[in-house]
């Protein structure tokens, strides 16, 4: 495999960059009349900024002292203001306010070579926060876990943005400094080096990316040029970036190259885009197909996924630009997740009150994808989603936790926490079995203890602000509006609320049996020649009983698969009337993997099917059941 080209061309990145014995510098400040690079050496002159076409300032000095020195800082003066830090920063050792690093983007000794990227096809990712996974909380301690999941059965690693941003905690989607590592994380190479490590245990990293809104602490974008911030257009979050409005090259450009930077400079094998729906853009073509495909340049010839979080479920965007799609690879489907909430807690308070939780919603996910793709969503008193039309069934992201759902719901208790958990390990083996592409938790797959909640370190007065903003959240829930419940929302600047949010990694040994199972569905869903394949369009689903179904896999080669999830009590089915329980000829059907065993924490299986062609099919529940075609005779009723 030939080597990956430079970071970026010299003549389209952004900030400042060690090259060949000189610091060079760009920023795009089109209204200025003067920039100037201030050092923070006292005894190095600043260095006026020369200014190009389509208003970027541009200059670069010889490299005096050593990498990281105050000869390497470094701040920027705009028309006599400031000095400011670079938005395009690539290191805040001191963070947001602090002064910017000049950074050698070549120095890093990476061993990938080798590394041939990621397709989404047979991805099992797994999300996490950097502080909150370890302990430690950094990118180092994090790459000390890759081979415990290499060995879980992840091949994907997805990670909260790591964007430099305030304080000494935050979930990471206020970040300002989008270009450089959060420095309470690692050094400006740490994060290169988990990458690195990664790629060398066989998991791909995607990097969870913010370009609908800035944070509002250390926010100096705004300072070195009004025009990248929309004037038309507001997130829920704060002033969207202008991608569509006068002047709108800058603010393109900061996050075309950011998507460049990250997998070019960093070897990502992709980005997860935070709330595209929020990504406002009226102009062809659109900034997020633009997003796509400049990140699939980076990483030639590696392959990227780019993945969408986009509340709307707007299947189309999924479709390639020539048939006016944006060609995202996957979205995440939150109503797989809405549904199998109901379902395990009974609770359907705010948006939850669209789903019911029975086993048609769960069907219909398999089958279809989304379950809102065009028609009236009660919640939002407006039709919600689109088609997924001509999309692989791995398109669709599916969990039962994620660090919205779990951290945006009250305390931040997690799922397995408030389900039963017979019927949380029926919906785990659907998750895991399902054609789909199966997103865990960090935590979940050992039945963590430790909640996730929001948390965020801001100054006292910005602080008092973000907590009411959570209260005023959560009030979208009845059950979470009472006095009472209001005064039980954690506080995002409160060290318990980060602290609480960590992982104790003693309960992946006490929790083992859960443990094993999500080892064995892992396994099973790598090495199974009929699941392993994910092809949705060869899966047949049925309603058994209001909690009760059964999906059937046809595979005229490797025998038919039939999984049976029952979320509510053992049911007889006599007669049993449902062509898909059927055996192929001159088979029967053997346990292949059941919920119940008791190794999981299980009560014992209990085969639905009788011996000798006698008797009736039970399903037991709350419980699933995975079968196999046996051409041996197995055991069929």
């Amino acid at each position: 495999m030939p080597p990956l080209p430079r970071p970026l061309a010299r003549h389209h990145f952004l900030g400042a960059l060690s090259w060949q014995g000189e610091s060079h510098f760009r920023v795009w400040a089109p209204q200025a009349k003067h920039v100037s690079v201030v050092f923070e050496a006292c005894d190095r002159t600043p260095l006026p900024l020369s200014l190009g076409p389509d208003g970027y300032y541009t200059g670069a000095v010889r490299n005096p002292g050593t990498a990281g020195s105050g000869s390497q800082r470094y701040r920027y003066q705009v028309d006599g203001r400031g000095p400011w830090p670079d938005p395009c920063s690539r290191f805040q050792p001191q963070g947001v306010h602090g002064p910017s690093m000049i950074v050698d983007a070549d120095a890093f000794p990476w061993s990938d070579a080798n590394w041939r990227g990621a397709r989404l096809h047979g991805q099992v990712i797994y999300e996490l926060h950097i502080g909150a996974f370890t302990p430690q909380g950094t990118f180092d301690a994090a790459a000390e876990k890759l081979t415990y999941l290499r060995d879980l059965g992840i091949s994907m690693i997805e990670i909260m943005p790591v964007a430099e941003c305030p304080g000494r905690w935050n979930w990471g989607y206020d970040g300002v400094q989008l270009y450089a590592p959060y420095h309470v994380l690692g050094d400006h190479e740490a994060f290169k080096r988990l990458v690195d490590r990664a790629h060398s245990c066989g998991l791909a990293v995607i990097l969870d990316v913010v370009y609908n809104h800035l944070g509002p602490d250390g926010n100096y974008l705004g300072r070195i040029s009004p025009h990248y911030f929309s004037t038309r257009h507001q997130t829920e979050w704060g002033t969207a970036l202008n991608f569509d409005g006068e002047h709108a090259l800058g603010a393109r450009d900061f996050v075309l190259n950011n998507a460049r930077y990250w997998i070019r400079e960093f070897h990502l094998d992709g980005l997860r885009l935070d709330a595209t729906q929020s990504i406002f853009d009226t102009s062809t073509p659109h900034i997020v197909a633009e997003i796509v495909a400049a990140a699939r340049e980076a990483g030639q010839p590696r392959d990227v996924i780019i993945i969408a979080e986009n509340e709307k479920q707007l299947g189309w965007e999924l479709l390639p630009p020539q048939r006016g799609g944006h060609g995202l690879d996957a979205m995440w489907n939150d109503d797989f997740h809405h549904a199998a909430r109901v379902a395990l807690t009974g609770a359907r308070d705010g948006y939850f009150e669209d789903y019911t939780g029975h086993a048609q919603e769960f069907v219909s996910c398999i089958q279809h994808g989304f379950l809102y793709q065009g028609q009236w969503c009660p919640w939002q008193q407006r039709p919600r989603g689109a088609p997924l039309r001509g999309s692989p069934a791995s398109s669709c992201v599916v969990y039962l936790q994620n660090h919205d759902q779990v951290g945006n719901t009250f305390t931040g208790e997690r799922l397995h926490s408030l389900s039963a958990p017979a019927s949380y390990r029926a919906l785990s083996a659907l998750m895991l079995l399902a054609p789909q592409t199966p997103l865990i938790f960090m935590g979940q797959e050992f039945s963590a203890s430790a909640r996730f909640m929001f948390f965020a370190d801001h100054n006292p007065e910005l602080a008092s602000q973000v907590h009411a903003g959570r209260r005023e959240f959560l009030q979208r829930f009845r059950a979470y509006s009472s006095d009472a419940s209001q005064a039980l929302i954690p506080d995002p600047a409160a060290p318990d609320t980060f602290l609480g949010s960590k992982l104790d990694w003693s309960e992946a040994r006490s929790h083992e049996a859960v443990l094993r199972m999500h080892r064995d569905l892992l396994r099973l869903r790598a090495v199974d020649p009929v699941i392993s394949r994910q092809d949705g369009r060869r899966i047949e689903g049925a309603i058994l009983t209001r909690d009760a179904f059964v999906l059937r896999w046809v595979d005229d080669r490797h025998g038919d698969r039939l999984l049976l999830v029952n979320l509510g009590s053992t049911q007889a089915l006599t007669p049993p009337a449902q062509p898909l329980l059927a055996p192929p000829p001159a088979a029967g059907w053997t346990v292949l993997w059941a919920s119940e065993e008791p190794s999981y924490g299980g009560h014992g299986v209990i085969s639905p099917a009788t011996a000798h062609g006698r008797g009736e099919w039970r399903i037991a529940g709350p419980a699933a059941v995975l079968l196999a075609a046996d051409a041996m005779g197995g055991t069929q009723p």
